[in-house]
C-alpha cells in the first residue's frame, strides 16, 4: 500500500486576492519530490524545533534478586531556522488596464510562485550548497556529507570532475523527513500596490508591486532517515543499477526502511538501461517506477554536475 501524508497542497493555506482561486497542487507539478513529501507547520513563525534520538536506551532479561544498569534514551534539540521564500512581482500598470489585466496578474502570480517551489525542493536536496541565504538541506546533513560516511553513503566510484548525481534514500513522514512551513502554514499574499520601477532605458513608469512570502525549512529527524549514493557519473560502469541500490537501502534499519527513491532523469535512464542488459528476453526494459518494493520519484532538482565526493 502506498504511504499517505498530509502534503504541501494539502497544507498550505493561499492568501485572498486576485489570486485566490488558485489551487497549492496546480504549483507543484515542477516538484515532483515536494509534491510527495509530507508538511507539517513550524513550532514557530521563522523556526522549527524537534528532538533528535541519538542514543536508544537498553534493555533485558534479568535474574530474581538482581537488577539491570539503568539507562535512557539520548536526544539532541534541533533548532532550524526557516528561510523566506519571496515570490512577489510586478506589473506595468498599463498592462493591468487592459482587458486581460486579470487573467496576467493570476498568471504571474502562478509562474512565480512555481519559481519559488522550485527553489524549495532544490534547497532540501542542496541545503546552503544551493542558495546560501536560504536554509540547511540534506547536503549539509553530517551523516551524508562525505565517503567517511559509510553508514549514509555508498559511492559509485564515478570520478569525471564537476558531472556527478545522487540518488537519495528517504524516509518520508512527520516523524522522519517533512518539508517545513512557518507563519502557520500560510503563503501571504499582501494587498497589490502602486509604486514606480526606473525605466530599462530611460524615465520612470507605474507598476502594480503584489508581495507573496512564505517561510520554509525541512526536517530530518534522525540521522536514519536519510542515506544517498553519490558520484554517479556518465563514464562507463559507474552509473545506477540495482546492484547500488540494493546497497543504499540496507543502509536503513528493519522496520524503518526508505518510503521513497528519489533521483534525476539521467539516473533513470541509467537504471532502465542496467536493466535491459540483464533482461533474458532481450527486450528494453519499461522506466523503472520502483526498486525493491520502494517507490521512485524522478526530479530535475537533482543535478548531474555535482562535485565528485571524496
Amino acid at each position: 500500500m502506498a504511504h499517505a501524508f498530509v502534503g504541501t497542497a494539502e497544507l498550505l493555506q493561499l492568501g485572498d486576492g486576485n489570486i485566490s482561486d488558485i489551487k497549492v497542487s496546480q504549483l507543484l507539478e515542477e516538484t515532483p519530490f515536494l509534491k510527495i513529501i509530507s508538511a507539517i507547520v513550524a513550532s514557530n513563525d521563522t523556526s522549527h524545533e524537534w528532538l533528535k534520538k541519538t542514543t536508544a536506551p537498553t534493555a533485558g532479561a534479568r535474574a530474581i534478586n538482581d537488577g539491570l544498569e539503568n539507562t535512557k534514551a539520548a536526544y539532541t534539540k534541533v533548532t532550524q531556522a526557516l528561510k523566506l521564500f519571496d515570490a512577489g512581482f510586478d506589473l506595468d500598470l498599463g498592462l493591468l488596464t487592459t482587458k486581460n489585466g486579470e487573467a496576467l496578474m493570476r498568471r504571474e502570480a502562478m509562474d512565480h510562485l512555481i519559481a519559488a517551489f522550485v527553489a524549495v525542493e532544490k534547497q532540501i536536496f542542496y541545503g546552503t550548497g544551493n542558495l546560501a541565504a536560504g536554509f540547511a538541506g540534506f547536503a549539509n546533513e553530517t551523516s551524508v556529507d562525505a565517503l567517511a560516511d559509510t553508514g549514509g553513503v555508498i559511492n559509485a566510484t564515478g570520478s569525471t570532475a564537476d558531472t556527478a548525481s545522487s540518488v537519495w534514500a528517504v524516509r518520508v513522514g512527520e516523524d522522519a523527513v517533512s518539508v517545513v512551513y512557518g507563519l502557520n502554514g500560510r503563503i501571504e499574499v499582501k494587498p497589490s500596490y502602486q509604486t514606480i520601477r526606473a525605466g530599462s532605458s530611460t524615465g520612470n513608469y507605474d507598476v502594480m508591486r503584489t508581495p507573496i512570502l512564505f517561510y520554509a525549512g525541512v526536517q530530518v529527524a534522525t540521522s536514519l532517515d536519510l542515506a544517498r549514493i553519490v558520484n554517479l557519473t556518465a563514464q562507463t560502469g559507474k552509473g545506477l543499477t540495482d546492484s547500488l541500490l540494493g546497497d543504499l537501502i540496507a543502509l536503513f534499519p528493519s522496520g524503518r526502511g526508505p518510503t521513497h527513491l528519489v533521483m534525476n532523469r539521467r539516473s533513470l535512464k541509467q537504471l532502465r538501461a542496467s536493466r535491459t542488459a540483464t533482461n533474458p528476453t532481450g527486450a528494453p526494459a519499461p522506466f523503472p517506477v520502483e526498486a525493491f518494493g520502494v517507490p521512485i520519484v524522478v526530479t530535475d532538482s537533482i543535478l548531474s554536475t555535482e562535485a565528485i565526493m571524496t
